[in-house]
């Protein structure tokens, strides 16, 4: 049975916003790790997934709502869960990832999962890109029709790993992470959505993911990322 609304990853959406945002998180705290290797994946690069044809794009990151301020319900964040405590860089942005890829209509309104994912934000505004982690939130109107379907995904994630760019980069001047402590992380794996009716299905997922790890701390999420090499 054919999804009768568009499949929802919570991380393919707003894979067309602009980069003006996330080039100044990457270039303040990632730049130098990738050897400008990235820049121009900045530029260009999509975050991974699938954009349904008939979902609209988010406003560009310089209009009032791609800003979004994460709510704070008094009923808490649904399905969303708490933040992991994880101090490694690749077991958090997988868990991350899993937590970006699923989520439930049937329990959580829009506002809940925008304010479970903001928790898992860094709070060092310096390093923080909340527009690329909230744009991938469907807009009221779209969660709305979602939640008619009792729509809902669960996630599976296969591996992560450090890009290829940063690995090399990182051997080539290891004391360059001590600024911000921002690992860049792939994540690959897959998510299964349903919705009423015995509707469902599955499909691929990637991600690349910004995540801060500063020593004796737990890991935060930074930003989601362009893919700048696997």
């Amino acid at each position: 049975m054919r999804n009768p609304f568009p499949s929802r990853s919570l991380s393919s959406y707003g894979a067309g916003w602009s980069a003006n945002r996330r080039i100044a998180i990457v270039a303040c705290a990632v730049a130098v790790l990738l050897a400008i290797a990235g820049a121009v994946a900045l530029l260009t690069g999509n975050s991974s997934g699938h954009l349904a044809p008939d979902t609209a794009r988010p406003a560009p990151a310089d209009s009032p709502s791609s800003s979004e301020a994460a709510p704070m319900p008094s009923s808490g964040s649904g399905s969303v869960p708490k933040p992991a405590q994880i101090a490694e860089p690749v077991a958090y942005a997988k868990a991350a990832a899993r937590m970006l890829w699923s989520y439930d209509t049937r329990d959580t309104s829009r506002d809940q999962q925008l304010a479970g994912m903001r928790a898992w934000m860094t709070t060092e505004p310096k390093y923080t890109d909340w527009t690329s982690v909230s744009g991938q939130v469907p807009d009221p109107v779209l969660w709305s029709r979602m939640t008619d379907q009792d729509q809902h995904a669960t996630a599976h994630v296969t591996e992560g790993h450090y890009p290829s760019a940063f690995k090399q980069a990182l051997a080539d001047d290891p004391s360059a992470i001590t600024e911000a402590y921002i690992y860049v992380v792939t994540v690959n794996g897959k998510q299964q959505i349903a919705w009423k009716k015995g509707g469902g299905g599955a499909e691929e997922r990637a991600v690349t993911l910004a995540v801060q790890c500063r020593p004796n701390h737990d890991c935060r999420l930074a930003a989601i990322a362009p893919s700048v090499t696997q």
